[in-house]
């Protein structure tokens, strides 16, 4: 770049050619002692300037830097979305449940307990004994989505009063928007501009919706004046309907007069896997079952609305790198075992389906 080469060695060369030729200027010296301090600082100097400069380029800033360059042509970081859902209160006797309860999943070894309150108030009635009422995560992200049955603990006045249970999973919470993706739609919002509500315009307008990593949208889809818009979440499978409530509402309030637009999430396409494992000596076949979970998970989010086809041999050379896989036996992908087996259909998308892994 353009100031590498400003090294206190360099400068302190220079300052010395500078001086008097009368003068010792012999490693030691006075002069050289004087002028080596002034050396260092001017070269940390140029260190930050070397900085500056990087950071005034979008493709070599981060963090905050990054969001004011890319606030210069209105792409905002997307924010975090605190996980939300249903749980369902119990109790023999009648009671209010007021908004602001808090609750919250299990205390583990291997985890803390992560809080939710309610949002809503409601009522037990007597005889009746439950209700569901409206939560959500106390931090945004990711960290909210939990499991069906995870949340189980009251706090406060109705602790050991009522019992909670989540009867459905939650999955709609949000990271906030990374570096790399914050960077991507800046420059895709520069290299393929909007106007006037053509396909690149709708992109943009659902991209910019927490929760969303991407969108194929399809022009007169049904007619003149029709816009599909299929939605895929940041993890690479539909996003949760609230997501696309939220896409959906966003672009009616941007969309040009006139045009029938219609929102949905990207249909999936379950990935069914059945083999017999070799192991090797010392490993446990649940573990390695969960480590083809996760590696073929991995595979298929790469995948998502870029490639038409999961390969047989992708999963098979997956699952055969996996410690302690020494072979497989029988392996099947949704039944099949030719090489491209699965074909995905535009805007659909590939996801993890039944497992089963078994012993050979």
């Amino acid at each position: 770049m353009a100031y590498e080469t400003e090294t206190k060695e360099v400068i302190l060369e220079r300052m010395l050619s500078k001086s008097p030729a009368t003068i010792d200027q012999r490693e030691g010296s006075i002069t050289y002692d004087l002028l080596s301090p002034a050396a260092i600082e001017l070269a940390q100097a140029y260190i930050q300037l070397e900085l500056a400069l990087k950071y005034g380029f979008a493709d070599t800033t981060y963090g905050e830097y990054l969001d004011m360059r890319c606030r210069e042509l209105g792409v905002g970081r997307r924010s975090e979305l605190q996980a939300s859902g249903r749980v369902t209160f119990t109790s023999d006797n009648e009671i209010t449940i007021p908004e602001g309860v808090r609750i919250s999943t299990a205390v583990t070894v291997d985890s803390d307990p992560i809080y939710f309150m309610t949002i809503e108030e409601g009522v037990i009635d007597q005889g009746n004994g439950s209700i569901d009422i409206a939560v959500k995560a106390e931090e945004g992200g990711t960290l909210g989505n939990v499991d069906a049955g995870e949340i189980s603990l009251v706090y406060g006045d109705l602790s050991g009063v009522v019992q909670v249970a989540n009867p459905e999973s939650f999955d709609n919470g949000v990271n906030e928007e990374s570096d790399a993706d914050l960077l991507s739609r800046y420059l895709e919002r520069v290299q393929n501009p909007s106007t006037s509500g053509n396909a690149n315009h709708y992109l943009e307008w659902a991209k910019e919706i927490s929760g969303i990593s991407d969108a194929i949208v399809v022009p007169i889809w049904n007619g003149n004046g029709t816009v599909k818009v299929i939605l895929l979440s940041t993890d690479k499978t539909a996003p949760d309907e609230s997501i696309v409530t939220n896409v959906r509402q966003y672009i009616e309030s941007a969309r040009p007069v006139g045009a029938d637009v219609t929102v949905v999430g990207a249909p999936e396409v379950g990935i069914t896997i059945d083999a017999s494992i070799v192991l090797d000596q010392g490993y446990d076949m649940d573990q390695v079952a969960e480590q083809i979970r996760v590696q073929v998970t991995e595979y298929l989010v790469t995948l998502a609305y870029r490639d038409s086809f999961v390969r047989y041999s992708q999963i098979a050379s997956t699952i055969l790198e996996i410690d302690g896989v020494l072979d497989y036996v029988g392996l099947t992908i949704n039944g099949g075992t030719s090489n491209v087996h699965v074909s995905i259909e535009d805007g659909e998308v590939a996801v993890l389906g039944e497992v089963t892994i078994s012993g050979s």
